[in-house]
């Protein structure tokens, strides 16, 4: 039976299952925009705001494929991924020198920005994992680091190791025009005019992004001018909590994706 590259076992199937996949989700692209060459290289090679709705399903399908899929198909998407960045350039808006975007530096401030934000939204939405499950997941998500290109012994593989990633990595984060711009295409992403007048997809979004924003460490929140308070962390908490729940009381059968579907029907048979 091919469980995959992680297993029904695993805690990387609790935590990218979770119904606060999707806001986790949302915090990583915001984290992630605050590193200047990381930012340019999207905004250099497309930009978020070009293809909004089709960047946030590419990495959505792709984390579900190497989480859920046979082990085969993880493969193979990895191997798209890395034949991509391997191709494209970006050029560093304070040198102008050009950079690969599969650098390896760069590639660690994607994934731990990522696992950062998937980990951290589920617990604080009610996940119930303790510490040591919590490093688990991180040691799982090694594997997903190498997918794309990274040396295990370089990824951080527990809370204190990306505790620490963060610490050293902070002064080299900036609040860019590019990086202005990419909040606002998470924040505000183009809809088509009869979607904002006759359904309640704008105000929908525009409360998800908030609360993704609210969920942000408190240096990232005052990087982007937001404020940086107690009660700040606390509301967002709540929030995120009552949307946890009122997911949870919904059928999985509406609410799971295509891909874990699939995987349970395969485990299943």
């Amino acid at each position: 039976m091919d469980h995959g590259l992680f297993g029904p076992d695993s805690i990387t199937w609790r935590v990218h299952a979770d119904p606060t996949y999707a806001i986790g989700g949302l915090r990583g692209l915001l984290l992630q925009a605050l590193h200047p060459l990381a930012m340019a290289a999207v905004e250099q090679n497309g930009g978020f705001h070009a293809d909004p709705w089709g960047r946030l399903t590419r990495t959505s399908e792709y984390i579900a494929t190497i989480t859920f899929a046979p082990e085969r198909e993880a493969l193979r998407a990895a191997a798209r991924v890395r034949g991509i960045h391997r191709k494209l350039r970006g050029r560093n808006p304070f040198t102008g020198d050009e950079f690969r975007l599969d650098r390896p530096d760069l590639l660690l401030w994607v994934h731990c920005s990522e696992v950062d934000s998937l980990l951290s939204v589920a617990r604080r939405g009610g996940l119930d994992l303790t510490d040591d499950e919590a490093d688990a997941y991180l040691r799982e998500q090694v594997r997903s680091a190498e997918l794309v290109g990274l040396a295990a012994p370089d990824v951080p593989s527990s809370r204190a190791e990306l505790a620490d990633y963060f610490v050293r990595v902070r002064p080299e984060l900036r609040l860019t025009a590019a990086a202005r711009r990419g909040a606002r295409g998470v924040v505000r992403p183009p809809m088509p005019g009869w979607v904002q007048v006759l359904t309640p997809a704008r105000p929908a979004w525009g409360g998800l992004a908030a609360l993704s924003m609210g969920l942000l460490p408190g240096w990232a929140r005052r990087m982007y001018r937001l404020p940086d308070l107690g009660l700040t962390d606390l509301a967002a908490t709540g929030a995120l909590r009552a949307l946890r729940a009122g997911a949870l009381a919904v059928p999985e059968r509406f609410r799971a994706g295509p891909t874990l579907k699939a995987a349970k029907a395969r485990l299943s048979a």
